[in-house]
């Protein structure tokens, strides 16, 4: 399997922005009252025991230093970047999957963050926000999950359509710092979050400066699979990995805008992509969930070994984390940035 280095290195640099940058702002005035979602939010003070529902939610929070604050996380689609094993140690991981609500609750937190509907949303499978809201704990939903709508007229018929929805527009690190911004404000500590948003918008523009716009470079997503013989999930067009093609000069070679798609081999086949990038993700669900099997089946099957991006070798690893709107993505686009460089494109 493919060992990068170069995102964790990166992230030692942003560690260092948040903790000796000289980014000054306004502390915070509680109370403080913010729009979520569609909600006001109002917390009379700092949070205390905050509970972190989702890789994103959590791995933000330990970038802004607030371990020390936190009593719990859950849902890790991959493991904690190496640099935030310290602050991870910290906190009690309730469930590398969807946790209880009741699990949660034990916790006695003070605040509830989460990065997807399906972790805190009307249709979860863990806990509706009013569900916290009656024990007076406030909550936050990433707005980048607020921006994904629901799929009325499949979601009868398709899984994978009618749980995650549509995503109508390209994903953008705007939506992502808006989270910094409104997380460090919760917990005041606004400076952490302009200092960590600042060496992100550093970082992105130096990827769109090394790779121009070509309309002939397509990236197809392939997330995970139950087996060679379901259809596989992948990431959406709109998605945060449609946002990682644009961002490396190409685009997503599945146009749907269903945030995951679940497709079989035929249909992979036609959409003929330059680069397919295989995630790893380490939550050990499927045997696919590993890199290293979706590789040895792409490079073995009779049938999809022929396609062109597996003929010639343009086959990359990412992390899972990174098809997930998150801090990751970022992460991910650096990731497979490494991998292009390498390769032989037409």
């Amino acid at each position: 399997m493919i060992k990068l280095n170069r995102s964790f290195l990166a992230l030692g640099s942003v560690l260092a922005a948040v903790f000796c940058t000289s980014v000054q702002a306004e502390p915070t005035s509680y109370p403080l009252t913010i729009e979520n979602c569609g909600r006001e939010v109002t917390f009379a003070k700092a949070p205390e025991r905050a509970v972190a529902l989702g890789q994103n939610s959590a791995e933000v929070m330990f970038m802004l230093g607030l371990e020390d604050r936190m009593v719990g996380t859950a849902f890790w689609p991959n493991k904690v970047l190496p640099e935030l094993e310290a602050a991870n140690d910290k906190v009690e991981v309730l469930s590398v999957e969807f946790p209880t609500l009741e699990s949660i609750l034990a916790k006695k937190p003070d605040f509830v963050a989460a990065m997807l509907t399906t972790l805190l949303g009307p249709d979860s499978k863990v806990a509706k926000r009013e569900d916290f809201e009656k024990f007076d704990i406030p909550t936050y939903l990433s707005p980048s999950a607020c921006t994904v709508v629901a799929d009325k007229e499949n979601a009868s018929a398709s899984a994978a359509t009618s749980v995650y929805g549509l995503r109508k527009d390209l994903w953008s690190m705007d939506l992502l710092y808006q989270e910094i911004r409104d997380l460090s404000r919760i917990f005041d500590v606004a400076d952490r979050g302009e200092a960590l948003i600042a060496d992100l918008q550093a970082r992105e523009a130096a990827l769109k400066e090394e790779f121009p716009k070509r309309d002939d470079l397509t990236f197809l997503f392939w997330f995970s699979s139950p087996s060679p013989a379901d259809d596989a999930y992948l990431a959406g067009g709109n998605g945060p990995s449609g946002y990682i093609a644009h961002l490396l000069g190409g685009s997503n070679a599945l146009k749907t805008e269903a945030e995951w798609p679940a497709l079989g081999w035929e249909g992979i086949m036609a959409s003929n992509p330059t680069v397919i990038v295989a995630a790893q993700v380490d939550r050990k669900r499927w045997g696919l969930d590993e890199a290293e099997n979706k590789i040895a089946f792409l490079t073995s099957d009779p049938t999809v070994s022929q396609m062109e991006a597996v003929k010639a070798g343009r086959i990359a690893v990412m992390s899972g984390a990174a098809t997930n709107p998150s801090i990751r993505t970022l992460y991910g686009a650096e990731e497979l940035a490494e991998q292009l460089r390498t390769f032989d494109l037409p």
